[in-house]
């Protein structure tokens, strides 16, 4: 097995490069109707996009929309690198940790 660098140690066109091949890799697990392995590629996708997005501009405290729930709220109560954590508003009130790269701005 190749020695993968992780998300965090890589350079932006490493990363978009990275997510170019997992969406290339899920396209054709789905087209087989693999659907685990579609769901594995898509969540890596999620990951590396997170790594493209400043952490920064999340702030605890806000709510953000859902990328993947339009019109579901979560509501950041801290930040742990590309992870917010918090709850969403129409759940359970459970803390979850989410990549940034699912709230909208």
């Amino acid at each position: 097995m190749e020695n993968e660098k992780r998300y965090s140690e890589m350079a932006e066109v490493e990363l978009k490069q990275e997510i170019a091949r997992l969406r290339e890799k899920a396209r054709k697990a789905e087209q087989l109707g693999i659907v685990n392995e579609f769901a594995v590629y898509e969540r890596r996708v999620t990951m590396a996009q997170a790594y493209l997005l400043n952490p920064d501009e999340f702030k605890p405290g806000k709510l953000y929309e859902l990328k993947t729930d339009p019109g579901q709220y979560f509501k950041v109560e801290y930040m742990n690198g590309v992870f917010a954590w918090g709850y969403r508003m129409s759940g359970d009130g459970k803390e979850e940790g989410i990549p940034i790269s699912l709230l909208n701005k």
